[in-house]
């Protein structure tokens, strides 16, 4: 192997010894994951070598021409045969190294050219080593030595080479190790060769100190076996932290390899040059990450370096939820432009937003009211006895109607605009006041009204005219309904007046005479009655409850004397044949009738399985578990009991209701090992925990559908109790979501919840009901197919379709939950596509918490008053439509998850119709807790569907009211004058036109045209 040339020679007994006298530069260079041990050309002092004997190695010492010294040890007893010269080292410590690399250089002349040597001359010479722990005595003993190798020259010189005086140096490395003691001795042994060793050098290597992903690798010593690797953990720079842990892999050649995890820049510090550098003033960095600083958003300022958060400057202020990203916000200004308007009982004010909103956009509005004397001076809170409609505190459109008001006083209402930051400023909140005079004289309630007879469908009723009318009697309107609680959870009524829930829903009727004939009314039940009177001047109050019953009063006394004495009748028997029948059992010992039922209940059972459990022809039904009288049998008839020891479990990935889950493998006769999860009961079970927690099993085995988790087996025969799945390696779909915020194209969450839909479609066809559908319940593999799972609260419905399964006790998951389902415990398919819709909304806002931080309270109220959830950011309309169809109040209304998929399918096929997003076509402002309308119509005929009113399309094309712009500028005299006579009618299109003209309004600021 070439290396330097050698220059000058020492003679010595009529033959030659090389001399390297220098070395050009880069001649042996030391790479940086070497560790030098020794190293001959950089001694200052003698070598201090040992030679046995005496005479066969010679030190030979000179100084090149940078006056350096240069160590050789040299040999040529070429003349004489059996040479044996050895030359050992001082002892050499090995420091943590176990393999150790010698580097020898040296010459070697060409035995042929030298004359008068017969066959004594050698072109070879031995490697040797010894371990030891410490420095011995110098008496050395070859046969303690082990050899390492045979050491030969690449070229050798020859006596033309001597006369151009150009010498090639040899250069060899050979191996050595494992070396377990402190430290070890080299020997080089010559056999009779001609040769100069040059120079020396023994090292280890290592992977040297490195900065990687901003993590520190420490120097470390690789493995003796060249086929296994160290791996290194590694510690982030200053003012970093992990975010998956850095590793790297030290090679056996001092190599990084397999570089993993890495670190990030702390809060407040962005990356520079490898290191985390703090941010400089007037910048931020709020989250953790190799992401640069950011300037300080508006209205917001640093004085400090490493600030993770700017502040707000003074006036301006940042809301709990507000993100650091967001600019400082102000309050609003006062609300401007207040009008009022008094139709007959009802009050309207309206007023237009704020000139300055702050920089907001979460802008609510406030009314509070003031009643005073003719002494405007002296006023006083309006109390209780004033309403407003929808409501006076956190309103989102800029109008409110005021009820229930007096004549002849003077009101003051003071609207005060709010959003986020309000109650964080100290500053006076501005205001706009309106004083309004209610200066109408409204006629005087209805006093005794009487029933002057009753049919089985009717009631005749009659009243004294009011003492005082205050003008002329106009009409008189009767509002009527059933004596019956509407159908609202009883846990709700306390927030509810009495008025309030009892007419929910009514009828109406008037008349001209103070009198009245009700008909259509059912036999045999009670009613309630209100009237009130119409002027000139407007209504009066409504007069106080009457209660009436249709039918003949005495024969309903009689049939329900006779019907209470059926009924005790029938119990006293009852009861007397219940104690009969107790006497007998106890008596024979046999529940011969108990035991027929079962036996009934069984055969019914079998002739399903039989059937292969057909709910109707081609259709696969759901058998409830409960229905056998041992739980193990129905786990054993539809899950496959799975041999534990083919099971391995591997490590723990969560923990459930009943034990811990783990991941692990499956190994399958015939087939290769498979990835399950695997669900464990933990120890110290009672019978009843080992029923329910099998349960599942018995529920998910007869379930075969690509969207539905599938049950691999149970294990019940050995502790632990075991359910055995397939393995999704995403999680829940909720935590996924999250984990994966904004990375998804609309249609690939499109196509999750079309997966999602199919899996519901299967089980609503078994006619089965989930009661638990949420994100967190669906599990995500790694091809992003959702598959429904957790079938714990699971029920089956009966034969009817329609039918809903009816339970007391237990969880509901109110967020998830239809109000149905709330109030009266009843599930179905209808309140599966409630909960649906919900997931719905989690996979377009990447796995949000739906309805935010509100209790369970608050969002069981704002169902009931209409709220639904908004639309998340960058949500198509047509995905929100179908959201606001699965929580329609009436479950009948909802659509079927057949209809949902076919849907989904439109869509997906028809990519396009994705584009348009919600926050384009909303008719009201982007308001947190608004319910939007889309502008579905764009014709008079559309709208009037849209509000059922359709009978009328004909009565307004007549009259000349033939596009939106005019309609929307109708009054309720139009509305009379083209034929709308019921007051019913009347009242559901004036109430839609408002909607209307902020739809027209909408479409005008967005420029379409309609």
């Amino acid at each position: 192997m070439g290396g330097c040339e050698a220059r000058g020679l020492l003679w010595k007994f009529g033959l030659f010894f090389p001399l390297l006298t220098g070395c050009p530069a880069g001649c042996s260079q030391v790479s940086s994951n070497q560790v030098v041990l020794l190293d001959t050309t950089a001694a200052i002092g003698e070598l201090g070598w040992k030679t046995y004997p005496l005479n066969g190695w010679d030190a030979i010492t000179e100084m090149d021409e940078h006056n350096r010294p240069i160590h050789t040890y040299q040999v040529c007893n070429v003349m004489e045969p059996n040479q044996n010269n050895w030359l050992r080292t001082n002892w050499i410590s090995r420091d943590a190294a176990q393999k150790i690399y010698v580097e020898m250089k040296f010459t070697l002349r060409d035995c042929n050219s030298i004359p008068w040597v017969l066959g004594t001359c050698k072109e070879t010479f031995n490697l040797y080593y010894m371990e030891s722990d410490e420095s011995h005595g110098v008496k050395f003993k070859p046969n303690q030595y082990t050899k390492i190798d045979t050491v030969a020259a690449d070229e050798s010189f020859t006596q033309m080479d001597l006369g151009d005086r150009i010498l090639k140096l040899n250069t060899e490395v050979r191996e050595v190790g494992p070396i377990n003691r402190k430290g070890f001795y080299l020997a080089f042994q010559d056999i009779g060769a001609c040769i100069a060793l040059v120079s020396v050098r023994v090292y280890y290597k290592k992977c040297p100190f490195m900065v990687r992903n901003l993590a520190m690798f420490p120097d470390t010593i690789p493995r003796v076996d060249s086929s296994s690797l160290v791996e290194v953990r590694g510690s982030c720079v200053k003012n970093a932290e992990e975010r998956d842990t850095p590793k790297l892999y030290c090679g056996a050649d001092g190599d990084w390899l397999v570089p993993l995890g890495r670190c990030i820049c702390s809060v407040g510090y962005e990356e520079v040059d490898g290191s985390c550098h703090a941010c400089r003033p007037g910048f931020y960095k709020a989250f953790a990450g190799n992401i640069k600083c950011s300037k300080c958003p508006p209205h917001s300022l640093t004085y400090v370096e490493a600030t993770s958060v700017c502040q707000c400057e003074k006036g301006y202020f940042r809301a709990e939820k507000d993100p650091p990203t967001m600019a400082c916000t102000r309050p609003p200004s006062a609300p401007r432009n207040v009008i009022s308007n008094i139709n007959e009982t009802a009050l309207m004010l309206e007023w237009s937003p704020p000139s300055d909103t702050g920089g907001r956009k979460d802008l609510t509005y406030s009314v509070s009211c003031k009643k005073c004397g003719s002494d405007t001076s002296q006023c006083e809170i309006c109390g209780g006895g004033i309403r407003f409609i929808p409501r006076h505190t956190g309103l989102i459109n800029s109008s409110v109607t005021v009820l229930d008001f007096v004549s002849h006083v003077n009101y003051t209402f003071e609207i005060e605009a709010m959003n986020g930051v309000s109650e964080l400023s100290f500053s006076p909140k501005p205001f706009t006041a309106i004083t309004v005079t209610t200066d109408q004289d409204a006629p005087s309630l209805i006093g005794m009204v009487r029933k002057d007879w009753a049919s089985q469908n009717s009631i005749a009723l009659s009243w004294q005219e009011p003492d005082f009318p205050n003008g002329a009697i106009l009409d008189y309107e009767i509002k009527y309904y059933e004596k019956a609680y509407p159908r609202i959870a009883p846990a709700f009524w306390h927030y509810l007046r009495v008025e309030e829930h009892e007419q929910l829903s009514y009828s109406s009727t008037r008349s001209k005479a103070p009198s009245v004939i009700i008909t259509g009314l059912k036999p045999a039940t009670k009613y309630i009655f209100h009237i009130r009177v119409r002027t000139a001047a407007g209504y009066s109050g409504y007069s106080q409850k009457f209660e009436f019953e249709t039918g003949d009063e005495t024969s309903d006394i009689a049939a329900e004397q006779g019907q209470i004495l059926v009924i005790a009748t029938a119990a006293v028997g009852g009861f007397t044949l219940l104690v009969i029948l107790t006497l007998f059992f106890l008596i024979t010992g046999r529940c011969q009738w108990y035991i027929k039922a079962k036996m009934k209940s069984e055969e019914k059972r079998r002739a399903h399985l039989q059937n292969g459990h057909l709910r109707f022809p081609g259709i696969k039904t759901y058998i409830d578990p409960d229905t056998y009288e041992d739980p193990a049998l129905a786990v054993h008839e539809f899950a496959k009991e799975i041999d534990p020891s083919r099971i391995r479990i591997e490590r723990v990935i969560g923990a459930g209701e009943f034990g811990e889950v783990c991941s692990g493998r499956l190994k399958t006769p015939g087939k290769r090992e498979i990835p399950v999860a695997i669900k464990t009961l933990k120890g110290g079970y009672v019978d009843r925990q080992r029923r329910d927690f099998l349960r599942e099993a018995s529920i998910m085995g007869q379930f075969d559908h690509p969207n539905i988790i599938r049950l691999e087996g149970v294990v019940t025969k050995s502790r632990p109790v075991m359910i055995v799945v397939e393995y999704m390696e995403n999680g829940s779909l909720d935590s996924f979501l999250r984990k994966h915020d904004g990375h998804f194209t609309v249609i690939q969450l499109v196509g999750m919840l079309r997966g999602i839909a199919s899996g519901m479609k299967y089980l609503s066809d078994m006619g089965y009901v989930h009661r638990d559908l949420a994100a967190r319940n669906i599990l995500v593999n790694s091809n992003l197919m959702c598959k429904v799972s957790d079938f714990g609260l699971s029920r089956v419905l009966e034969d009817d379709p329609e039918a809903a399964y009816t339970t007391s006790g237990g969880k509901i998951p109110i967020r998830w939950t239809a109000p149905e389902a709330i109030a009266y415990r009843k599930f179905s398919s209808a309140s599966d596509a409630w909960s649906y819709g919900i997931v719905m909304w989690e996979v377009m806002s990447y796995g949000e918490r739906p309805y935010w931080e509100m209790s369970n309270q608050d969002v069981i109220l704002s169902i009931e008053e209409g709220y639904r959830l908004p639309a998340p950011m960058g949500c198509p309309a047509s995905l929100h439509q179908l959201m606001l169809h699965c929580w329609q109040k009436e479950r009948n209304h909802r659509p079927k998850f057949t209809d949902i998929v076919s849907f989904l399918d439109k869509l997906i096929r028809n990519p396009s119709s994705l584009h348009t997003l919600v926050e384009d076509v909303l008719v009201m402002p982007d308001s947190p807790g608004e319910v939007p309308e889309y502008p579905l119509f764009v014709s008079v005929i559309d709208w009037l569907d849209s509000i059922k009113m359709g009978q009328y399309k004909n009565n307004f094309m007549a009259a000349g009211f033939t596009t939106l712009d005019v309609v929307s500028r109708m009054s309720i005299d139009d509305i009379r004058r083209i034929g709308v006579v019921l007051i019913g009618h009347q009242r559901r299109i004036v109430s839609s036109l408002q909607t209307l003209r902020l739809h027209m309004m909408h479409i005008q600021e967005k420029g379409f045209h309609v």
